[in-house]
């Protein structure tokens, strides 16, 4: 088994994949930390549409998806980025999926996280902002799921300074059923959130953020921190008040994150717990032990590909997470809403099956393999 890669510079490598996945099964729940892997969505790949067309969407193998997630014990964090929110896939194609999802994890005894936007609407006053969060806080709420208050483009562009966060926020968390999330999208992962909180200064925007949180403690289940700046997330954390919780979702520092330090830790709300799903439980569950180097000595090696998929332009990263599923064979193609397959480099994704193998993420090496050969061909490398 020797597959032909091509590196950056156009030069092919030779290199010999793994003949055995890494071993790894379904287990107890978790009892250390709360996770959440952020999921993605299988498109239609024999849908007649353009990439201006609403989402088509493959709903079994979606679902299907969430099972193998659930099995693993992780939750799922539904109609968030990772699904393509706000990058192909839009507010009615959410909607289904929040239902579907939501009906999916009842049956199933999963747990279940859905994101709340205000992307029915291009732009607005602050007060129809906060009318669009409601129209979608009442569907998720009616769905039976948590909500998971995403970072919202049109507040961002709405906003005149703080106080209209304070408002819009401290309105929804006023009338919200539950506990929810907040979550604080960074704009490396979407750059029409550049100054959210209302500021482009980072002291001052974690300020605000923290007294929306001081002023409904109740209301805040916990914050999902999406900066790639593992100390400004400690330093969030530490500022909490007394059972809010923190998400890491920083996908380059998370074995730390989560690890935590003698003042605490952060749970997980992650994209790339999509790929590294029975990996990512199985070092959780190690953890639950107190077995902290364990733990590190499992996740840690997965910095290097996560890292990789999510680097520069970030937002993309969702194409390596598709791409990692039809190799793992969880679908059957790799085809994107809106065809965003193709925004990422054959060396880019030669370089994520090598990472990605060397791991021991694929159940069936062989399989993806030939898969890889498969995308190989397209582009003119034979073997």
């Amino acid at each position: 088994m020797t597959i032909r890669l091509p590196g950056a510079g156009g030069a092919l490598r030779t290199y010999e994949p793994r003949t055995e996945p890494l071993a790894v099964t379904p287990g107890t729940p978790f009892t250390s930390r709360t996770v959440f892997s952020a999921a993605h969505v299988v498109a239609d790949p024999f849908a007649d549409v353009s990439p201006d067309s609403p989402a088509a969407v493959d709903w079994d193998a979606t679902l299907a998806f969430r099972r193998h997630l659930w099995s693993h014990g992780l939750g799922v964090a539904e109609a968030m980025d990772t699904a393509q929110r706000g990058m192909g896939l839009d507010w009615a194609g959410a909607a289904e999926l929040i239902r579907r999802s939501a009906a999916e994890a009842r049956s199933v005894g999963g747990r279940i996280a859905c994101g709340v936007g205000t992307d029915q609407i291009a732009s607005g006053s602050p007060a129809e902002v906060r009318a669009a969060y409601e129209e979608q806080l009442a569907l998720v709420e009616e769905s039976g799921a948590q909500a998971i208050l995403m970072a919202s483009r049109a507040l961002a562009a709405a906003a005149t300074g703080p106080d209209d966060y304070l408002e819009v926020y401290g309105h929804l968390l006023r009338q919200a059923a539950e506990p929810v999330v907040l979550h604080w999208l960074g704009p490396m992962f979407d750059p029409a959130l550049e100054g959210y909180w209302g500021s482009a200064d980072l002291d001052a925007a974690t300020d605000t953020f923290l007294d929306v949180i001081a002023a409904h403690p109740d209301k805040v289940d916990g914050i999902k921190v999406s900066l790639l700046d593992a100390q400004r997330e400690i330093d969030i954390r530490r500022r909490l008040p007394k059972g809010v919780r923190c998400y890491t979702g920083d996908d380059f520092n998370y074995p730390e994150l989560i690890a935590g330090d003698e003042q605490g830790f952060s749970h997980a709300l992650l994209g790339i717990f999509d790929p590294l799903g029975p990996l990512a439980a199985q070092a959780v569950r190690v953890l639950d032990t107190g077995d902290v180097q364990g733990f590190r000595d499992l996740l840690d090696p997965t910095v290097g590909l996560s890292r990789h998929l999510f680097q520069t332009p970030t937002r993309f990263y969702k194409t390596g997470v598709v791409f990692l599923a039809w190799l793992a064979g969880h679908q059957t193609h790799f085809t994107m809403i809106g065809g965003l397959q193709s925004a990422r480099s054959l060396p880019h994704f030669a370089t994520a099956y090598e990472l990605a193998d060397g791991l021991g993420l694929f159940p069936d090496p062989k399989l993806a393999e030939e898969r890889m050969k498969t995308l190989l061909s397209v582009y003119g490398v034979n073997q």
